[in-house]
């Protein structure tokens, strides 16, 4: 039991590093729900609006944590080796790339808008829900734009300081963003303070406003403390990299961007599947997401950790160690997943009436919860395998552990069960998401072989 089971200085270095960002996006995920039931208080046709959206916003989020995470194992390998240059390397061409990325997602969505918005709203419903539902998706989309370019520095600047295990600081960045958000929704949305009443838009407003509050602080905070950040000092003198360098970078960083963003847009063709039997499942979707995201929060930080620490320690020359250290952390996260996965099946037949929408969907979002709920010790599972096999640098088997099985086994489950029979949106998604169980089996198969376990930096 020991390999899967550690001592009470083993949690505590293992929640150091998880917890910091568990209270990161738990908060974000809290403030994301009260969005959600600010919205949902306009009207079902807004939220379901800036749902759509934000599925498109989504795969850009995951484009540009893909390319960040290519050179985030090498930056926590090159941390625990003490390479300092390696790190600042890895910081530079994060910036570099999530900058491009960022401008080609604003382009690309500016122009393709309708056409994408539209993809959600084929289902059956009211057209006139359908046209208004474009509008306020389009507007929102339009002015979230404007942040994708902050989210992107941002993501290369708190990405470093959490691979080098400084989640504190990435932390306290997001919290003083939260409250820039809830605090622009509720006096944008609503109009308060003599403010007109701006709906969706003002959500908009309100998320962009937080997006450059963060990254505004973690610049100055970071050139404040460059004796503790010292991979910053210097790192705009020469802002070029040895060519061998970036290409070995751009190598582990495109498969990974790959999976991220195939990944992304699988799951958003699935949710897509699900709108075409009922506009209703998206909002319905859309409420079980909030909670999810809200709950899963554990396991979640959990699967970064387990890349952050196994990383270190393959760094570090040890690989034994990374190994068992991941077999215990694999353990403790489907452990939060069971846990947070029963809370979720608890507050189920509650969480929905928070919303002011139809009897309809919110019944609806209650069966979404607790099928999610069920799942939770598996994704968990998944979650944590993923990290594990990412940590050494094989971001192939990644890809095809992840997107590859979404692409060959879920969407076209869900896209013939869509289109090919007449089974309840509720059946649909029960036979989607307990596919996971294959996933599951494989990445036991992967992790427990060890063929993951390399000192990429070394190589």
């Amino acid at each position: 039991m020991s390999r899967y089971i550690g001592d009470k200085k083993f949690y505590k270095m293992v929640l150091a590093v998880a917890v910091p960002m568990m209270i990161q996006n738990g908060i974000s995920n809290f403030v994301s729900l009260l969005d959600n039931l600010m919205i949902g208080r306009v009207g079902t046709n807004a939220l379901s609006g800036v749902a759509v959206s934000n599925q498109l916003i989504f795969v850009y989020y995951l484009l540009v944590f893909g390319a960040s995470a290519g050179a985030g194992i090498f930056t926590a390998q090159y941390h625990g080796m003490g390479d300092i240059e390696g790190v600042r390397n890895t910081f530079r061409f994060k910036l570099a790339i999530n900058v491009i990325l960022s401008m080609v997602s604003m382009a690309v969505f500016f122009v393709f808008a309708d056409l994408l918005i539209g993809l959600f709203l084929k289902g059956e419903g009211d057209p006139k829900d359908a046209a208004e539902t474009l509008e306020i998706g389009r507007e929102y989309l339009y002015i979230m734009l404007i942040g994708l370019i902050p989210v992107g520095i941002t993501n290369s600047y708190s990405g470093t300081l959490r691979d080098t295990g400084h989640t504190k600081v990435p932390m306290i960045a997001a919290i003083a963003a939260i409250f820039v958000n809830l605090a622009g929704n509720a006096v944008l949305i609503y109009g308060l303070f003599g403010l007109p009443a701006m709906g969706a838009a003002g959500a908009a407003i309100a998320t962009v406003l937080s997006r450059f509050v963060e990254m505004t602080f973690l610049i100055v905070y970071t050139k404040s403390h460059s004796k503790t950040h010292s991979f910053i000092v210097g790192a705009f003198r020469n802002f070029s990299l040895p060519p061998g360098l970036s290409k070995k970078f751009l190598l582990k960083s495109l498969p990974l961007m790959a999976n991220e963003t195939l990944w992304a847009l699988g799951m958003t063709t699935i949710n897509q599947c699900y709108s075409y039997r009922s506009l209703s499942a998206v909002a319905a979707i859309n409420i079980e997401n909030t909670i999810w995201n809200l709950m899963g929060v554990s396991f979640l930080a959990m699967g970064e950790a387990v890349g952050i620490i196994a990383g270190q320690i393959l760094g570090s020359g040890d690989v034994e160690k990374a190994k068992s250290t991941a077999a215990k952390m694999r353990i403790f996260t489907v452990m939060l997943g069971a846990a947070f996965g029963a809370l979720m099946i608890a507050v189920s037949p509650f969480f929905p009436k928070l919303y002011n929408t139809s009897d309809e969907i919110r019944y609806m979002a209650t069966q979404f919860i607790i099928v999610y709920g069920v799942l939770m010790p598996l994704f968990a599972y998944t979650h944590a395998s993923y990290f594990t096999i990412r940590a050494g640098g094989n971001t192939l088997i990644t890809f095809i552990f992840d997107s590859c099985f979404v692409w060959t086994v879920a969407v076209p489950t869900a896209f013939a069960l869509s289109r090919c029979t007449d089974l309840p949106v509720l059946n649909m998604l029960i036979i989607v998401q307990s596919l996971e169980v294959i996933k599951a089996i494989v990445g036991a198969a992967m992790v427990l072989s060890g063929i993951w376990a390399r000192n990429i930096v070394k190589e």
